[in-house]
């Protein structure tokens, strides 16, 4: 025991009288003595030129190192600089194996990081090329021991204490030739204390952040209770409150100030992550969000839930500095919300209990989204919109101004972005694999109001199917269904549309303010085209149009007036009734429109009229809304008590030639009027129903004198009946 006990004495007197020539020695020598060799020996070694024209200080207890003033050149330039470095390790807690930096400080740091125009950093011309590759040369090769040993160690828990760690005043520059980026950071200041792995410690960080591609600047602050395992691969933060001041061109001079307060933990060995009360702020925009993340690869599980809270679009435009959106209501825009729970398998977000909000329109739903095959499946359903609110305010500028007013850049934007521009970015087309199912209670668009939408959309290998788009219009109904075949460079369109029992008046009245047409429409459209512009569809549009119109009339417009005005003519008197009404009504309106580019060309027009049939064909040019109709009114009965108007045998059967030509935007009862120059042929189907009248009147006379009197009044009878 005596031995042991003496065995130990020696040690320790061993350990005291080490300890006593270091801090003879530390007391002793002056280390600015040989700032010449260290300077020496750096410039050796490495490509800077390093200059040491401060004092350099230890201390034994702490051991610790103070550097002041010291630069490093790299070609003649400042790479990096620092005004004040204080390093200091506790003595006894390297004794006891457990290191404990007592205190760190770093104060004044200059960095200059920069890339050149070949793209090499100039990082990595610190060391010199011939020596670097000795360097990889010399390095053995890991075996499998040096690996195990590596493994085992690094499985050991790491026991590391700092008790203040200090950053202030640091800069760093950086430059890239080849993009002519420049970021720099500046006024960084990094506070932390009693850092210790397993135990939260507090961290406050401040700086200001500089580039020039955008050019952009961000004050920001952070401050946060930081916790780290002893194994590393466990980190959280609590009680985050952060804080940038934005300012960027793009927002037009204005600073954007943004938050970001809550809670939030990693596990890289589990790989999961969780965000707990995480609040983001954004100018007048707000955020929060409660959110699990399991697996950092390509196939995450989320679960939890994110709410922006409403706000306005057009405030937060105002404060980013950006125009401002102009629409008919300005009272829209300015209610906007979102909220949706998240889950699903892995790979495969879900959102449920979808809300989102538009002003006074509520919808909900659902959808998901595969991260592997990129598909999106959504559902979601809306109470009432009005579309025509969101609309820009009406023009006071001329169209023909707009179009051809025209040395300013805007008129010519306008101009390319009308019927010549791309209707559908096809190469994203392409990668979309939709499965969208969209209703509406109430949509008003153009002024038209439309009810009980459903939409249902699919898309898959570039072609995007529409196989429903159906609602309630004007106590009728329709359903469309369409194809967009985007697989080649010009794109197929195809639409079938069938409307039943639609009523035109209030339609057209709400949708152009067009009171020229009522009644009842049943509509059957199939049409095809090719293109991805508007010129490019209208002009290579084809199909057909069938339609039929119950029970309507012709408003703003008296036919019967023109077909009498013809009669008269074959009567040879004049009409005397002055107030004609200001429409014709009619049974039953049918015809057929074939599809041909921008024109719609009528070859079957047939419509009943009061004691006339209405007959025609025509062409509408959709491209300049141009009419160009010749129209029939065959005389049938009669058609009205004036008694220049009555129908005779001579009249009866002849067709009162019409002619309707003009703008549709024009006055509808200046369209159409009496056709001089084809009443020439009904003139002679009236000469031909005189001289048959007068042929007939011989015959009867020459058959009743050869009877006589007495062959009565039922003779008399079967004959007018055969002649009739």
């Amino acid at each position: 025991m005596k031995a042991l006990r003496y065995l130990l004495i020696t040690i320790v007197a061993l350990i005291l009288l080490a300890m006593a020539a270091i801090a003879i020695a530390m007391l002793v020598i002056d280390p600015n003595t040989y700032k010449p060799q260290i300077e020496q020996a750096v410039e050796k070694q490495t490509n800077l030129d390093i200059i040491l024209d401060g004092d350099i200080s230890w201390s034994f207890i702490p051991i610790g190192l103070e550097l002041n003033n010291v630069e490093a050149k790299l070609d003649g330039e400042r790479f990096i600089a620092l005004e004040r470095l204080v390093a200091e390790i506790d003595f006894w807690s390297l004794l006891a194996m457990s290191p404990q930096v007592n205190n760190f400080v770093l104060d004044g740091l200059d960095a200059h990081l920069s890339v050149n125009k070949k793209g090499e950093a100039n990082w990595t011309r610190i060391i010199p090329e011939k020596d670097a590759q000795q360097v990889a040369s010399s390095e053995p090769a890991p075996d499998a021991t040096a690996s195990e040993t590596a493994s085992e160690s690094s499985s050991e828990p790491l026991n590391f204490n700092v008790s203040n760690v200090e950053i202030a005043n640091a800069r760093v520059h950086y430059t890239d030739a080849t993009t002519g980026q420049e970021i720099t950071l500046e006024d960084f200041t990094l506070g932390a204390s009693d850092i210790t792995l397993g135990s939260e410690f507090p961290l406050d960080i401040s700086f200001r952040v500089e580039t020039t591609e955008p050019q952009m600047s961000v004050e920001g602050s952070i401050a946060a209770r930081l916790l780290a395992n002893q194994a590393l691969d466990a980190f959280s933060a609590s009680g985050l409150d952060a804080s940038f001041d934005i300012k960027v061109d793009a927002f037009a001079g204005k600073t954007v100030t943004a938050k970001i307060s809550g809670s939030l933990a990693a596990n890289l060995a589990n790989e999961t992550a969780n965000l707990k009360d995480i609040s983001f702020s954004f100018a007048n925009l707000s955020a929060n969000t409660n959110l699990t993340v399991e697996g950092f690869g390509d196939k995450p599980k989320l679960a939890g839930n994110i709410a922006i809270n409403e706000f306005s679009l057009k405030k937060l435009l105002e404060n980013l500095g950006q125009p401002a959106i102009e629409t008919s209501d300005g009272n829209v825009l300015t209610a906007l919300a979102f909220s949706t729970n998240i889950g699903g398998a892995a790979g495969k977000p879900e959102l449920t209990n979808l809300a989102l909000k538009l002003d006074d329109t509520t919808f909900d739903g659902s959808g998901s989204y595969n991260l592997a095959s990129s598909a999106l499946v959504f559902r979601l359903t809306g109470d009432a919109l009005n579309a025509d609110r969101y609309l820009p305010p009406p023009s006071d500028t001329p169209a023909t101004e707009s179009s051809t007013g025209s040395n300013s850049g805007t008129g010519t934007a306008s101009a390319q972005a009308g019927p010549d521009s791309q209707l559908l970015p096809l190469d994203t087309l392409r990668t979309l694999l939709l499965d969208i199912d969209l209703g509406l209670n109430k949509l008003t668009v153009s002024n038209l109001q439309i009810n009980e939408i459903k939409a249902s959309a699919l898309a898959k290998n570039g072609v995007l199917e529409i196989d429903e788009f159906s609602g309630k219009l004007y106590y009728g109904s329709f359903n469309t269904t369409a194809n967009i075949d985007a697989r080649s460079n010009t794109p197929k369109w195809s639409i079938n549309t069938n409307v039943a029992d639609v009523q035109t008046l209030p339609l057209l009245n709400d949708l152009a303010e067009v009171d020229m047409l009522s009644g009842g429409a049943n509509l059957k459209i199939n049409a095809k085209s090719t293109g991805n512009t508007m010129t490019a569809l209208r002009g290579n549009a084809d199909g057909k149009i069938t339609f039929n119109l119950a029970e309507g009339e012709f408003r703003r417009m008296n036919l019967t007036r023109l077909a009498c005005q013809g009669i008269a003519l074959v009567n040879q008197e004049t009409l005397g009734t002055t107030d004609w009404g200001t429409a014709t009504p009619f049974n039953d309106m049918r015809g057929t429109l074939d599809i041909n580019g921008n024109t719609l060309n009528n070859t079957e027009l047939l419509a009943s009229l009061a004691g006339m049939q209405l007959e025609g064909q025509g062409n509408v040019d959709m491209q300049q809304t141009l009419v160009d109709y010749e129209l029939g009114l065959r005389i049938v009965g009669e058609i009205h008590r004036d008694p220049a108007c009555r129908v005779t045998d001579i009249v009866r059967n002849v067709v009162i030639p019409l002619e309707c030509r003009g703008d549709l935007s024009d006055d509808p009862a200046g369209l159409c009027s009496f056709d001089g120059s084809r009443f020439r042929d009904s003139l002679q189907d009236i000469a031909k129903n005189a001289a048959k009248a007068k042929a007939e009147d011989k015959i009867k006379e020459k058959l009743q004198e050869k009877l006589g009197e007495a062959a009565g009044d039922k003779v008399k009878d079967a004959l007018k009946g055969f002649f009739n």
